[in-house]
């Protein structure tokens, strides 16, 4: 009797991505550049003191409202006790941190992949600066809101040190949420009625 084993068919992968669909994806959006438009939504709901909980699932992307999601993602946004918490989460300006990390970091593996670039490891540190005399309207000059953010990307790829310069600010200047935070985006606080 001999043994017959069976592959599955190989995916066309580079750095976790499925190079196939991105090109299909790639190739549907140049058709029909409506499919780019998307429409992200959250909504909250707040608990009692600095604590609020977010609850993220529907969105409409592609042409369609998404269904692909079963079940909510909820973060609790929290402060610590110098801000008037009690660690019940991270607080909404290190979330900003964490979204803006991620963000970069997979913009970078997109477009690494799209260049043929291998990514073997790539881990991310933020550091943000901020003068709360801001928020608490304690002077009028320091700014509301970080000061700065330094983004420290640590990576290894199988490409040269130009490329991978060149891949960073290129991810940088293409990551939504770094797009976001750099430039002005209207943002309109309402009253439901």
């Amino acid at each position: 009797m001999t043994t017959q084993t069976q592959t599955a068919p190989q995916m066309n992968r580079m750095n976790g991505l499925d190079l196939d669909a991105m090109h299909a994806t790639l190739d549907a959006i140049q058709a029909e550049p409506t499919l780019a438009k998307f429409e992200f939504r959250a909504t909250n709901q707040w608990i009692d003191g600095g604590e609020n909980r977010s609850r993220i699932k529907e969105f409409y992307g592609a042409g369609s409202e998404d269904e692909s999601r079963t079940e909510a993602f909820e973060f609790t946004n929290g402060e610590p006790p110098v801000l008037l918490g009690n660690n019940e989460g991270a607080n909404p300006v290190e979330y900003l941190l964490h979204a803006l990390a991620g963000c970069v970091t997979t913009t970078t593996v997109l477009h690494a992949a799209a260049r043929g670039i291998e990514i073997r490891s790539l881990s991310t540190e933020l550091v943000g600066t901020m003068d709360l005399q801001g928020l608490l309207a304690l002077d009028d000059t320091a700014p509301v809101g970080y000061e700065s953010i330094r983004i420290r990307m640590d990576i290894d790829a199988d490409c040269s040190d130009e490329e991978l310069d060149e891949l960073l600010g290129f991810a940088k200047d293409h990551s939504p949420v770094c797009n976001t935070v750099c430039r002005p985006v209207p943002v309109i606080v309402e009253r439901a009625r």
